[in-house]
């Protein structure tokens, strides 16, 4: 997945309200630009840091420039953009190169299921159809270690319920847990930080809920599905 513009380097001033960030731009202006990222973004917000921005002609946009990644100035780079593993694993299903999933022909965003829920992609053609869930993962408390979620999550407690139901009703389900960042070599739940998500995800396994964790290719370019990483039990 390819940003539709050129990104350009800032420096963070500040994150704030949620979905708004304070940046100085190389000119030396600052500016207001939207943030995609209602999450906690641990470690991923702290004044100073060097980002990359996404600009806008958008006459419709209030906000001239999208926040899209923390350069970690180390050759890493962290995806802050929660829309986007939705983006890169779309691009990924349509060249059937995400290892882990059964046959599949078709794949359709956004479909309603469950208690009026919409799920991120439903694979079908071959088969029992397979839903897919995606989360994004931002969070490394411990060097190497990528953590879901970084924040309470009720809402994601609720996606694995429905993945649940789908099982039992006989499709397959899959969560799928995409690591926004390039210096992680496995993932585990942070239990620590929502109790309830942990206990949804155990119930979710035990019914037969699929579990797949794959990294990224992140650059000012963009952002590629890379490789599966090990969930670690806890």
């Amino acid at each position: 997945m390819e940003f539709a513009t050129p990104l350009i380097p800032a420096r963070l001033i500040r994150r704030y309200k949620r979905f708004l960030a304070d940046v100085t731009l190389p000119d030396g202006r600052e500016v207001v630009a939207h943030c995609p990222n209602p999450g906690a973004m641990m470690g991923l917000a702290d004044a100073g840091m060097k980002i990359w921005l996404e600009p806008n002609e958008d006459p419709k946009k209030k906000l001239k420039y999208g926040w899209r990644l923390v350069d970690h100035e180390n050759g890493h780079f962290t995806g802050i953009d929660t829309s986007v593993p939705n983006k890169a694993l779309k691009a990924a299903l349509t060249e059937y190169t995400v290892a882990g999933l059964p046959p599949y022909d078709l794949v359709r965003p956004e479909v309603k299921y469950a208690d009026n829920s919409r799920i991120d992609f439903l694979l079908s053609g071959q088969g029992a159809d397979t839903y897919v869930e995606v989360k994004s993962v931002t969070l490394m408390r411990k060097a190497g270690l990528a953590e879901f979620p970084d924040s309470v999550t009720a809402r994601g407690a609720k996606h694995l319920d429905a993945l649940s139901q789908m099982v039992r009703e006989g499709h397959r389900a899959v969560m799928l847990y995409l690591v926004q960042r390039t210096d992680c070599a496995a993932l585990k739940l942070a239990a620590d930080i929502d109790a309830s998500y942990s206990h949804a995800f155990d119930a979710a396994r035990k019914t037969g809920v699929q579990v797949l964790v794959f990294d990224c290719a992140i650059d000012p370019g963009g952002v590629t599905l890379r490789r599966a990483l090990p969930f670690l039990e806890a």
